[in-house]
């Protein structure tokens, strides 16, 4: 088993409802959802296996105990004040499709920071063959520092905010996908939101869907505010 910890919105923010829909799977109730072309289902298959979210401490396999995990992040939680979500729209992260951050946010640079310090003590080390798997994309030096220390290449100074919804896609088929996210997202990305909320997923056995195990909220008095286990 894996587990990770992601932002993902709130139940009742339509964000919620879009992003699960564009990707055909909602990880928190495991519904399989109509998307919105049929031409996405190819591209869609790998994020959606992840649910639609934001990584901050990304997956790893656990050296405790998820019960530990949940007590962890539940103190980080309460320590911790909700914060408003910079404006979010459709670009590319690599070759992929994403929501990314219009501006810069040094809070939630900050949070994800928090949750790969704070909760390490739960991550086993990976192993050489999940080593020798990330090396097979050319990393920086910074990248190949992060993966040393952190198990992971993308965190700290390499990581950057973003809501995968595609796999990547060749370059001639972009722009059409693109517009398509747009519009998908449009009236979702309407409305302000705030990050109010870190939420564990699991990877149940190897291969497996991500599922929502737990979500604490982030206002300063520990409160657990949801459990799907």
């Amino acid at each position: 088993m894996r587990a990770a910890i992601f932002y993902v919105p709130e139940d009742d923010d339509p964000l919620a409802r879009a992003g699960a829909s564009w990707l055909g799977r909602d990880a928190t109730s495991g519904e399989m959802l109509a998307q919105p072309s049929r031409k996405l289902a190819c591209v869609t298959k790998a994020p959606a296996r992840y649910g639609f979210h934001a990584t901050l401490k990304p997956p790893m396999h656990l050296a405790t105990s998820l019960e530990a995990l949940r007590e962890d992040v539940a103190v980080l939680a309460a320590g911790l004040a909700a914060f408003e979500l910079p404006q979010l729209v459709v670009g590319r992260i690599g070759g992929a499709l994403a929501l990314l951050t219009a501006s810069p946010s040094p809070l939630l640079n900050d949070l994800c920071n928090e949750c790969v310090a704070a909760l390490d003590r739960h991550r086993l080390p990976p192993g050489a063959d999940e080593l020798a798997r990330r090396r097979e994309v050319s990393l920086s030096a910074l990248e190949e520092a992060m993966l040393e220390r952190w198990g992971y290449p993308y965190v700290f100074e390499a990581w950057r905010f973003h809501m995968t919804l595609s796999s990547a896609l060749p370059e001639r088929v972009l722009p059409s996908r693109a517009n398509l996210a747009r519009a998908h997202f449009a009236a979702a990305l309407a409305f302000a939101r705030k990050v109010q909320s870190l939420s564990i997923f699991v990877e149940p056995s190897p291969g497996a869907p991500f599922r929502l195990l737990s979500r604490f909220s982030l206002n300063g008095d520990g409160s657990k505010v949801q459990s799907a286990s």
